[in-house]
């Protein structure tokens, strides 16, 4: 054992022990020094640290503490820290570690434990951050030191400190290249506790173990990898690893790169999927694809290349031609057996659900033909020729059944199934139809026609037993744009059956029909049905018509066949000879690359369709911004108008209401004074004058109660009637002015959008509180003649005061009636009409509230529809100015669709030998 060794352990004693083992150390030691005391130069030094050693194992601390303490040689470091060891066990944790840090070290295994203790102790005290900091300048110093990095791993994996457990990790796995420091960064890896990390931080990691282990390069590379792939850092790391790989020697790196090889297949086909502008890829796809060829596995060969070309034809020089030429070689020289089909229809779905997530319709039609072709067990003959020909009236014959009575106006294809199911397939929605009456319907329907495909599935034997399908397509017009919206679904056909009438058979439109769809479809087999043969009587002449066409026929198709029939009419159509010409024509050779062959044409069709509709859908939002904006301006004049209409009309009806009031009034101020002045004729030479003031007072009282009641009342009944009709005239009129207002608006919008409908019931409220408030009319009494007036006084007084004498009773008559003749009565007259009046106030002042009532719902309705408009032409502004600002975010997911599409014909098409079909 070492010296350094014992110094650490304690048992440096052990060296005056060897030859007294059987003597308990203190003695020997005891001993030792009583010896060494006896010499004229004595060394005590060492003994006296060897006896602080074995009192310090004895937990003599404070001995062991006393002799350490005098230690002044070459060991007084190390009884320094034996010292605050001892300090330590005595729980003296500050002054221990005050020693500590005041030893002078410059010994590596002593400053070490040193260190060790720190730590230890810092623990105790719960001074973490102390404790990183020491364990970490310990490793920094002596990382080799036993244990050292195993305690600071430890450590910082119970904390979760998984900042330093990671800094630990990286750092030693790139000083030993230990696989074990390997081994733990991947598991922290695993864990996903190093994605806050920079992917530059494993960079030179990662390099080391290239040079190290090819294996644990991969592993550890692809679990970085998985571990960046949903983080913010994703885009950094894949730039990061690509420049790596780029300057790494891979092609010496011997084995088989199955992972990374899956992680490049699998990163550069989520990036390629629409979802990704392309000046966000352009930084890293071309060195990711470029390392992919480097390392691709055997499995991903082809498909590596493939990407690689099919990049390079889209981005020019964005790759080196080391690298294309590469990928040519290995896609000529490698076979691949990918599943062709399922990859193909994967990119299709892909397509038709971006463009369905970016409102660019369901593209049902483009579904539908895709369906057809991957159905490998029937073939589809498509039904082709001039209108007239008598396209119909065969399939009508061959399938036995009326199916149409009239021309064909849609695409309609006619298969067998279990049971009938009618459906109309547009691009927007899928609609099954009721039945053949429904179906026949949709036949004489010309507007939009071809925007739809009729799929007319039922149960029938010829169509069954010949795993046939018929495609009967509208008459041909020999109008090129006619023509071509008529053979834009050929390329779900087989076999074309060109039908022409036999009285004029390969005219001049049919040679320029034929020539169409060889054009559109030169690998689709074309044969001829010469219909309407019961026409020609003579057998020998039709049999030369015959002849004549075919001979026509194979100087611009040699293989085609040539099948005569009668008109559907003749009922002479024999299913054995048609089961035979179907036979003949039938194609079947090489039918799924063929099929194939026709998806990739139709998926390169849809994705220059969606591009179309980009410049469609732009154009459709300035119309509707325009339109929008247009009608903005209508709805807000329509309903500033209807505003003031309000107010006139509050202001007519009001004014009306008034006028008849204020007549009422005049009325009444006119004739209170007649009522009560005719109550003179009550006074009489031989009244009581001493009490008729108070008979006075009650008769007139009572006079003006019948006259308001039989007289102003039912006359103001009949002005309010009058009024009430005025208004519903005037109402009646307004509504009729809306209604006229909301369908010129709802012709505009096409559909009952806006509905005008006034309140009514306004007016049935005002007649229900006209008859309430004019049913009755109570006047309350009206002081006339009991006031305590001068006038009234004197009269009063002299009634009490003459009355009684009968030669003063003529003076007194006198003067009462020319008092009643003569009185004015107008502060009476305003009385009667404020209390006749006042039950009306509450209906007056409710006027103006109740006619905004009557209009309320329409200006409503108006103003709702102010505010969509303008929302609606905001929201379609912002919209196209986002396609406008940016309009790579429509073009650049096509154009990676086409990618895509161009690396899978590279795959299938191109690496058999095939001609594409465009």
């Amino acid at each position: 054992m070492t010296i350094e060794q014992q110094l650490k352990d304690k048992t440096f004693y052990k060296m005056f022990i060897n030859e007294h083992e059987d003597i308990h150390p203190i003695q020997v030691l005891g001993d030792a020094f009583q010896e060494e005391a006896q010499k004229d130069l004595p060394d005590l030094t060492r003994i006296r640290f060897a006896q602080g050693e074995v009192y310090f194992h004895h937990k003599d601390y404070e001995a062991a503490i006393f002799k350490w303490e005098s230690i002044i040689n070459e060991l007084e470091p190390w009884a320094r820290k034996n010292t605050a060891d001892a300090y330590y066990e005595l729980g003296m944790l500050s002054t221990a570690e005050d020693i500590y840090t005041a030893i002078e070290i410059d010994n590596p295994t002593l400053s070490a434990e040193v260190a060790l203790k720190l730590f230890s102790l810092y623990l105790k005290r719960e001074k973490i951050e102390a404790a990183i900091s020491t364990i970490k300048k310990a490793i920094d110093a002596n990382p080799d030191y036993p244990n050292l990095t195993v305690i600071a791993r430890e450590f910082f994996e119970q904390r979760g400190d998984w900042e330093n457990a990671i800094e630990l990790a990286v750092n030693e796995a790139k000083r030993t290249g230990s696989p074990e420091w390997f081994e733990t960064l991947k598991s922290y890896v695993n864990e996903g506790v190093t994605k806050g990390h920079a992917p530059s931080y494993f960079s030179q990691a990662l390099v080391t173990l290239f040079s190290l282990d090819l294996q644990r390069f991969e592993e550890l590379a692809a679990s970085l990898w998985n571990s960046y792939r949903n983080e913010n850092s994703y885009y950094t790391w894949l730039l990061e690893i690509n420049h790596l790989l780029m300057n790494l020697e891979l092609e010496k790196g011997g084995g088989r790169w199955l992972e990374l090889s899956r992680l490049h297949k699998e990163t550069y086909f989520s990036y390629i999927n629409g979802g990704y502008l392309i000046k966000q890829l352009q930084d890293f796809i071309p060195d990711l694809l470029t390392n992919w060829v480097r390392l691709a596995a055997p499995v991903h060969v082809v498909l590596a290349s493939a990407a690689v070309l099919s990049w390079n034809e889209l981005f020019p020089a964005s790759l080196s031609m080391t690298i294309v030429e590469e990928a040519e070689r290995l896609i000529s020289v490698t076979e691949t057996d990918i599943d062709e089909l399922e990859e193909c229809l994967t990119l299709f779905e892909s397509i038709t659900e971006w463009a369905s997530s970016h409102d660019l319709g369901e593209n049902n039609r483009m579904k539908w033909v895709v369906d057809q072709l991957v159905d490998f067990d029937t073939q589809h003959v498509i039904v082709a020729g001039l209108g007239g020909s008598g396209k119909s009236s065969f399939i009508n014959a061959v399938l036995g059944e009326d199916l149409q009575d009239s021309p064909t106006s849609s695409v309609v294809l006619f298969k067998h199934a279990e049971e009938t199911e009618i459906s109309e397939i547009t691009d927007e929605e899928i609609t099954k139809l009721s039945g053949f009456s429904e179906f026949q319907e949709r036949m004489d329907r010309l507007r939009n026609a071809l925007e739809s495909i009729i799929e007319f599935k039922q149960p029938n034997q010829f169509l069954q037993n010949n795993k046939l399908a018929f495609i009967d397509t509208p008459g041909l017009k020999g109008n090129h744009q006619d023509s071509y919206d008529v053979l834009k679904y050929l390329q779900v056909a087989d076999t074309v059956l060109f039908v022409m009438d036999a009285k004029a058979p390969f005219t001049d439109k049919e040679r320029v029909a034929m020539e169409q769809i060889q054009v559109l479809a030169p690998d689709i087999p074309v044969h001829f049905l010469l219909t309407k043969m019961d026409t020609i009587v003579d057998e020998h002449e039709a049999q030369l018509v015959v002849e004549e066409t075919k001979s026509a026929i194979r100087e611009h198709l040699p293989d085609a066949l040539v099948f005569a029939c009668s008109s559907q009419s003749d009922r002479t159509l024999r299913p054995e000879d048609v089961q035979q010409f179907i036979g003949a024509i039938k194609n079947t050779r090489n039918l799924v690359d063929k099929r194939l062959a026709k998806l990739l044409y139709f998926i390169r069709t849809t994705i220059a369709t969606l591009l179309q509709k980009r410049l469609t859908v732009e154009n459709q939002l300035i119309e509707t911004v325009r339109w929008n904006e247009e009608m903005n301006t209508k709805l807000n004049g329509a309903a500033h108008q209807l505003n003031d209409t309000v107010v006139q009309k509050s202001r007519a009806v009001s004014k009306i209401y008034h006028e008849i009031k204020e007549k009422m009034e005049a009325e009444i101020f006119e004739s209170v004074p007649k009522v009560l002045r005719e109550c003179s004729s009550l006074i009489q030479e031989d009244s009581n004058f001493s009490t008729i003031h108070l008979n006075l007072n009650h008769e007139m009282n009572n006079r003006l109660q019948d006259y308001v009641e039989q007289q102003v009342m039912p006359m103001y009944y009949h002005s309010l009637l009058e009024w009430l009709k005025s208004c519903r005239a005037e109402f009646t009129e307004s509504q009729e002015n809306l209604l006229e207002l909301g369908d010129a608006f709802n012709q505009m919008y096409g559909e009952e959008y806006l509905k005008l409908e006034c309140d009514f019931k306004v007016l049935d409220d005002w007649r229900r509180d006209i008859d309430r408030l004019t049913s009755r009319f109570q006047l309350e009494s009206v002081n006339i003649l009991l006031k305590r007036t001068p006038s009234q006084f004197l009269l009063k007084s002299a009634g009490k005061l003459f009355g009684a004498l009968s030669q003063n009773k003529s003076m007194v008559y006198n003067k009462y009636k020319s008092f009643v003749e003569g009185e004015d009565y107008l502060d009476v007259a305003k009385e009667v009409s404020r209390q006749f009046f006042q039950p009306f106030e509450l209906f007056e002042k409710s006027l103006e509230r109740d006619i905004g009532l009557f209009f309320k719902s329409p200006l409503a309705v108006l103003n709702r529809a102010v505010a969509e408009t303008r929302s609606e032409a905001e929201t379609n502004q912002e919209i196209l100015r986002k396609l406008n600002t940016n309009p790579e975010l429509f073009r650049d997911p096509l154009t990676l669709f086409e990618l895509r599409l161009r690396q899978f014909e590279w795959i299938t098409v191109a690496g058999k030998g095939m001609q594409t079909v465009y």
